[in-house]
């Protein structure tokens, strides 16, 4: 991009050295999870009626085990202890079990819109804000790792949200109900064995768990990295072809790939540690638990059914718990992700309408530049790596055609940026109809301009879809009516999908100069009253450019219009002409003043010329 630096390599993401605690980042979720707080509500009474359901049911098997072991008969009759009370129990045992799945189920019916609803708001909500970013950001960005940050943040509140709600709250709610039990039917050793063992596994889970943080943090950073590097080199699949680098880009993605396999192989081992240590705490806490079980069935302390009761407890408490190192960990990870999520919105919207922004009115669209200053690459103390405007002025009269001529790397595109605020100026100002651009909303002023860029980026849709573009909801007839005009519509009609033909990624089924075409298309039907044309034929051959050249002068009448171009026989009709050198405006006057002053459009002039005779 001429009059442009863009960085070799994208600096670092802004979330990554803003990190975030965790209840800091918990607290910024939890607006979008309460915004259907009547649904929060009963999906935790269903959670807490389905864990009040699954610990009755030891209970039921206990007093079944105790109503059928050897000499409870003797106190009842045979019959009502072989039929009635067993066959109540089991009804009982039955209803409990089917009442923990439907409360567990339903729960999760009642938290599900709950759930892709936060995920629907984050994710709109991250995608307006990267739009709403200056072209800064975009420019120092990669487009593989936002995809994949937003990508995982998404996922990671899906996660978070369903390991709490789903594991570890049940699994509290549980711990609770089963030490009040304890505590009141049997010996304090049974709870005080049960929470010392909960808490070495906490303990042991949150401290390995915490070492291991690092290397998934690793293990996404090369992960984003090699995604970075499989995208960006895909999108320029044809450089790649035109150099012959097949092999060359698949050795740096293997190198990313290498590195995210070392990275791999060191968080499994590190969890394969935490599994065992888990394990190992669990084992010791069940065995000194069944223990103390038996020797109080053996002392007549407590029943064959209390022996039952004691299992099933363990078994209930500790299989949740075998789950938490990975639980605890997929969370913390989730917070990571849903941190760089955040992150994303965090990022600083240089460009943003002032309070009270009023919508810009373009009865009038006189176009001023008064002073202009502008620079790339800011440094820290508010100058610029590299300035690229100095003290630029000029203006275009309602329905004028003004010209900005000049090497490459002059800053003409920048004037083109500037007016669609891409970016906001350094110094001086821009208005148009009187109004300051900075002074109006973006939405109206981009509104009032169209623009044919010299490098035209179509959508993988449909032709029909890429020229609409310029006015969603344009009928089809309006459509087709903006494809004759750019002379395209035969082009289009002798396909064999016509319209609807796909133009595949960034538009790269069609030639240069046929989405150029498709880019006066799409700005014919949007119908500007402020138009730019950054080299719009550049990439046509000699007939199609004077065709096209007609109907820009057609669609230019009347029209406040700013053109950009290099080759200079397609400006000679511009009611002004600048010619712009290093950032300043070295020359101007129409083509004939500007020619008689024998000064640096001349010589362009005379050398376009030459190049014109010895291409013929």
């Amino acid at each position: 991009m001429r009059g442009m630096r863009r960085p070799t390599t994208a600096g670092p993401a802004p979330e990554t050295a803003r990190q975030k605690t965790d209840w800091q980042v918990l607290r910024r979720l939890l607006p979008y999870l309460f915004e259907h707080k009547a649904r929060v509500i009963v999906a935790l009474l269903l959670l807490a009626g389905a864990k009040g359901a699954n610990v009755a049911v030891p209970l039921v098997m206990k007093a079944i085990v105790d109503r059928l072991a050897p000499g409870a008969a003797n106190a009842q009759s045979a019959a009502t202890v072989a039929i009635v009370v067993p066959a109540a129990l089991l009804v009982g045992y039955g209803t409990l079990r089917l009442a923990t799945t439907a409360f567990t189920e339903l729960r999760e019916f009642v938290f599900a819109r709950v759930t892709q609803g936060a995920v629907r708001k984050a994710a709109i909500e991250v995608f307006r804000h990267l739009h709403a970013l200056s072209l800064r950001f975009h420019l120092e960005r990669q487009t593989g790792g936002v995809t994949r940050d937003i990508e995982r943040g998404t996922r990671g509140i899906q996660s978070l949200v369903s390991y709490t709600l789903y594991s570890i709250l049940p699994t509290i709610v549980e711990f609770a109900l089963i030490i009040g039990i304890l505590v009141a039917r049997y010996d304090p050793w049974f709870a005080g064995i049960t929470v010392i063992a909960l808490l070495l596994y906490i303990a042991w889970t949150i401290v390995v768990t915490e070492w291991r943080t690092h290397l998934r943090r690793t293990m996404n950073e090369l992960d984003s990295s090699a995604s970075t590097k499989a995208i960006d080199s895909l999108l320029n699949y044809e450089t790649v072809k035109y150099f012959g680098n097949e092999d060359w880009e698949a050795r740096r993605y293997d190198q990313s790939m290498l590195a995210w396999q070392r990275a791999a192989i060191r968080s499994q081992s590190s969890l394969s540690l935490l599994n065992t240590g888990q394990s190992a705490i669990i084992a010791m806490a069940v065995t000194a638990i069944m223990w103390r079980a038996t020797l109080g069935v053996v002392d007549g302390r407590m029943s064959l059914g209390d022996l039952v009761l004691v299992n099933a407890f363990m078994i209930q408490l500790y299989v949740p718990l075998n789950f938490l190192g990975v639980i605890y960990r997929e969370i913390k990870q989730g917070i990571a992700d849903i941190d760089r999520l955040f992150g994303l919105l965090e990022a600083h919207r240089e460009i943003a309408d002032a309070p009270g922004a009023a919508v810009l009115d373009v009865t009038r669209p006189e176009v001023r530049f008064e002073h202009v200053e502008f620079g790339y690459d800011k440094t820290a103390d508010g100058g610029h790596k590299r300035q690229i405007l100095f003290d630029v002025s000029f203006t275009i009269a309602p329905g004028a055609k003004l010209a900005v001529v000049g090497h490459s790397g002059s800053g003409k595109s920048t004037l083109a940026r500037l007016l669609f605020r891409f970016y906001d100026v350094d110094g001086g100002r821009i208005a148009i109809g009187g109004q300051d651009i900075r002074a109006v909303t973006q939405h109206s002023l981009r509104a009032a301009i169209g623009i044919v860029p010299q490098d035209t980026v179509l959508f993988n849709d449909s032709i029909e879809y890429n020229i609409g573009y310029g006015r969603p909801g344009a009928t089809h007839e309006e459509i087709v009516a903006a494809a004759r005009a750019a002379h395209i519509h035969d082009f289009i009609a002798g396909l064999p999908d016509g319209y609807a033909t796909t133009v595949g990624e960034r538009g790269l089924k069609l030639s240069g100069g046929e989405k150029q075409r498709v880019a006066i298309a799409r700005t014919i039907l949007k119908n500007p009253a402020i138009l730019v044309f950054d080299e719009a034929t550049s990439a046509l051959d000699t007939r199609s450019e004077q065709a096209i050249q007609r109907e820009l002068k057609a669609i230019a009448r009347d029209r406040t219009t700013l053109v950009i171009a290099h080759r200079l026989s397609t400006v000679v009709d511009a009611d002004e002409i600048l010619v712009l050198d290093k950032g300043r405006v070295a020359e101007r006057g129409n083509h004939v003043a500007l020619l008689m002053q024998g000064g640096l459009y001349a010589q362009m002039w005379a050398l376009q010329g030459v190049e014109r005779v010895e291409a013929a």
